[in-house]
């Protein structure tokens, strides 16, 4: 299966700049296209190409679904200190001589733990890319764990859980979680807690590869000069050797809590910290395109914005103000954050409130929606800049669903957004009376409904 996306740029409002460097980057690949495979391993292993023979570099990005949001309780942390650890050594190799290899032959290998996956990323150059497989291939079936790479890594983690303790914006997110999503696994943070990172043991860590790593819960996105025929061996030889499938449970769908409220956390520091949302909508969802669109307007436009206009521009209250979509597997969010004086946090939330409320009743102008699909589209490009941000959108769109002709069918998705669908969703998901707020500092005229939610230390 094969498809094709082309160059789907509108030259309508977008600036010189942008519009020459999409045409640019499109034409780099010949014929003005780019090609998506799917390409199905011997053994069974499945993952989508795409092609690139003008540099004789291989990138593979990976991720296995189930993150941090399915640590075991009580072991918060667990996934994200796993995949500080698969370079440390895997094999006959302990760490220093992996990261010695790994620097000899010029790779770049990184795991890390979101909410929902866990990812890899790898880029080789292909003289070495025999070698390099065999070393991707050792760190995900044969991580080795030893004692000094475990203290070593709990030691790190725990600096910084010490350091984001007294950050502003990691404690207003967390309680803003804690307070939306109470018990569930969401609300915990990925990188753990000091209480749960020292009771993590290399069993629990061996326990997760052997749990989690399984080729059911596999994506793989390939970019550069390699062949089907070539790849395909190549993902049995790095893959085969995992379960072909696991029983570990995720999640369950969880609803937003705390409609409305506003939490104060208390600490002395000059500008206050806030972040607001409520429920949004998910990926799969029919009405996800008009959000998407609609909330570019609203607040995730950057400069073009109506929140960073009212709130920044037109009465110069912060820096910067932004809103956005976070359409999680299992609790769809829009949240947004703005940084401001003590002395104008009352007046930034009124605005941001009014703004959300006019957007509800109003929807944007005709002009402000064809800006947003102009610019949502002339900038898709952009993200396209590298093989490694290729394999990841490959991997994002088979973990969305997205199908292999996605690339193709964007700019429609985007397109057939029509005003009205914007201000019946608009009318729908946006609520002003709705949001909820923590703000961390120590703001005037902001008084809290509730009690801020305890986290976990």
């Amino acid at each position: 299966m094969q498809s094709r996306f082309q160059n789907w740029l509108s030259p309508a409002g977008l600036g010189a700049v942008l519009l020459g460097l999409a045409v640019l980057l499109l034409s780099a690949a010949p014929g003005h296209a780019v090609t998506v495979e799917r390409v199905v391993s011997p053994g069974g292993v499945e993952a989508w190409l795409v092609r690139d023979h003008s540099v004789p570099i291989t990138a593979i990005e990976f991720s296995f679904r189930g993150g941090a949001a399915s640590d075991p309780a009580g072991k918060t942390g667990l996934a994200s200190m796993t995949t500080s650890l698969l370079d440390e050594g895997a094999g006959e190799l302990d760490s220093q001589a992996f990261q010695g290899r790994l620097e000899d032959l010029s790779v770049r290998m990184s795991f890390n733990a979101g909410l929902e996956t866990v990812r890899g990323s790898f880029k080789t150059l292909n003289r070495n890319r025999d070698e390099a497989v065999t070393l991707l291939r050792l760190a995900l079936n044969e991580p080795r764990f030893d004692p000094e790479a475990i203290e070593r890594m709990r030691r790190q983690i725990t600096a910084g859980l010490k350091r984001k303790s007294t950050d502003p914006n990691v404690l207003a997110s967390r309680v803003w979680r804690r307070a939306v999503f109470g018990e569930h696994p969401y609300a915990r943070p990925v990188d753990g807690t000091l209480g749960s990172i020292k009771d993590i043991s290399v069993q629990d860590l061996r326990g997760f590869v052997a749990k989690r790593f399984a080729r059911d819960r596999l994506i793989v996105g390939v970019v550069g000069d390699i062949t089907p025929d070539v790849l395909g061996p190549m993902l049995d030889d790095i893959f085969g050797g995992l379960p072909a499938t696991t029983s570990a449970s995720g999640p369950s769908d969880v609803a937003t809590g705390a409609g409305g409220e506003t939490f104060v956390v208390q600490m002395d520091i000059p500008q206050s910290v806030v972040v607001f949302g409520h429920e949004g909508v998910r990926r799969k969802s029919p009405d996800y395109y008009p959000a998407y669109v609609m909330n570019y307007i609203l607040g995730g436009g950057g400069f073009s914005s109506r929140l960073y206009h009212e709130v920044r521009e037109k009465r110069g209250l912060a820096y910067s103000v932004y809103s956005y979509l976070n359409p999680m597997k299992h609790g769809a969010l829009i949240t947004g954050g703005v940084a401001t004086r003590n002395d104008q946090v009352a007046q930034s939330l009124a605005v941001i409130r009014e703004e959300w409320g006019r957007m509800r009743e109003a929807g944007p102008s005709a002009d402000e929606l064809t800006h947003a699909k102009t610019f949502l589209n002339g900038s898709f490009p952009l993200r396209l800049s590298s093989t490694g941000s290729i394999a990841r959108m490959l991997v994002a769109m088979q973990y969305n669903d997205l199908g292999l002709d996605y690339m193709d069918r964007r700019q429609d998705f985007i397109n057939a957004v029509t005003l009205a669908d914007v201000q019946r969703v608009a009318r729908r998901m946006l609520d002003p009376d709705q949001l909820t707020v923590v703000v961390v500092g120590s703001p005037e005229s902001v008084k809290p409904t509730a009690k801020a939610p305890d986290i976990e230390s």
